[in-house]
C-alpha cells in the first residue's frame, strides 16, 4: 500500500480538475490530482472526429493560450493542449487510480484509491475537491438485452460498423454525430427517439445534415418511440403505429450521462430531491461536509447542460482562494 500526503486532494483530472490544481499551486497550496483514467479522460473518450462547439479561448485554463488550425478546436487539439498545460504547471497527477472513498474530517482526510493493478494507495490531505464530471456514467435504457455486448454507450469512430445494421438511440449531439458518421461510412443506420424532433441544441453544422438524411429516407427515424427489448439480431421498438421489430447488429444508446450521485451521497453531500443538485456555498463551492469542495459539472446535479468547460474552469479560482485563506 502506498501512502502520500498533500494539502489538497483533487478527485478528477479533467479540465476543471486541472484548473483547480493550477489555482491551488498559484496560491502556494500543494495539490495531488487523482483520476480513474488518463488526464482529461472524458475528452479522450469523445468521438475521434469531434469538433467543439466553442472557440479555443473558452477552453483555456491557467492563462495558457490554446491554438487551433480552424475556428473551432477538435478533440486531438484539445488533448494536446491539456497535456501541455499539465506539463507547464508540473501538476502532480496520479492516473488510472480510482478513488473508492474519502474518510476523516476537515483538516484530516484520507482518500483511498485503487490503481489498475489492484494496489491500494492512501492520500492524506487537509481538504478534498471532487471534480469527477459525469461522462463515466451513462443513462441506461433499462430494457431487456441492454447487457448484450453489441450495446454501446460511447461512440468513438465508425469504421468497425461498415455494412452492419445499426440503431442509434437519441437525438442530441452525440446521437446525431454518430448517426451521420456511421451512415457516411456505409452502415445501415436507423434512429429512435422519444421526442418529436431532433434536439434544438444540436450543433448548427450537424442539425440540417441529419434532418435532411431523415427527410430523404436515407436514415429511417422513429420519433415518439422507445426501445422495449434488444435481441441478438433485432430490436423491438414501441412506436405511435404499434410495435415494430427491426434487424440489428449494434445499438448505440446515446441517451446521455450523469454524475455519480451515489458517491456524493455516500460522502455526506446532500442532494436536492428534484434536481439532485448538491448543496454548496455559492461563493466557495464548499459542500455541506466541511472541507469537501465540488467543482465542475457535478455542481449542476441533473442539469448537466448548465456547466461546461467554459464556465466550470472558473470554479478552481474561487475554491483555491477559499482553501488558501483557511490554510494560512
Amino acid at each position: 500500500m502506498g501512502s502520500f500526503e498533500a494539502d489538497v486532494v483533487v478527485v478528477g483530472a479533467g479540465p476543471t480538475g486541472l484548473a483547480c490544481g493550477i489555482e491551488l499551486g498559484r496560491a502556494g497550496v500543494r495539490a495531488t490530482l487523482i483520476d480513474k483514467g488518463c488526464v482529461v479522460n472524458s475528452l479522450y473518450n469523445y468521438p475521434t472526429n469531434l469538433v467543439f462547439f466553442t472557440t479555443p479561448e473558452l477552453l483555456e485554463i491557467g492563462d495558457i493560450p490554446m491554438t487551433s488550425l480552424n475556428e473551432k478546436p477538435n478533440r486531438t487539439e484539445a488533448l494536446k493542449y491539456y497535456r501541455r498545460v499539465a506539463d507547464h504547471y508540473k501538476l502532480d497527477i496520479r492516473q488510472y487510480q480510482c478513488v473508492e472513498g474519502v474518510s476523516g474530517s476537515d483538516g484530516a482526510f484520507t482518500a483511498r484509491a485503487r490503481d489498475q493493478y489492484g494496489e491500494v494507495h492512501e492520500y492524506r490531505a487537509k481538504k478534498v475537491i471532487l471534480s469527477t464530471g459525469y461522462y463515466d456514467l451513462p443513462n441506461y435504457l433499462n430494457v431487456p438485452g441492454e447487457d448484450l455486448p453489441k450495446v454501446i454507450h460511447y461512440y468513438r469512430e465508425p469504421h468497425a460498423y461498415y455494412g452492419h445494421d445499426v440503431l442509434v438511440v437519441g437525438a442530441k449531439n452525440s446521437a446525431a454525430l454518430a448517426a451521420l458518421e456511421l451512415w457516411w461510412t456505409g452502415a445501415r443506420v436507423t434512429m429512435a427517439h422519444r421526442g418529436t424532433e431532433i434536439h434544438r441544441h444540436v450543433k448548427y453544422w450537424i442539425k440540417p445534415n441529419i434532418e435532411n438524411r431523415i427527410k430523404n429516407g436515407e436514415i429511417p427515424m422513429y420519433f415518439e418511440s422507445r426501445v422495449v427489448e434488444i435481441l441478438p439480431h433485432s430490436v423491438r421498438l414501441e412506436t405511435p403505429r404499434g410495435e415494430v421489430a427491426i434487424k440489428n447488429d449494434f445499438v448505440f444508446a446515446m441517451t446521455g450521462y450523469h454524475p455519480d450521485f451515489d458517491f456524493l451521497s455516500a460522502h455526506g453531500i446532500s442532494l436536492d430531491p428534484e434536481t439532485r443538485r448538491p448543496k454548496t456555498n455559492p461563493d466557495t463551492f464548499e459542500s455541506e461536509r466541511p472541507g469537501i469542495y465540488l467543482a465542475g459539472v457535478i455542481v449542476a446535479g441533473e442539469h448537466t447542460n448548465e456547466i461546461f468547460i467554459e464556465n466550470g474552469r472558473f470554479h478552481g479560482k474561487a475554491i483555491a482562494a477559499a482553501i488558501a485563506r483557511q490554510l494560512r
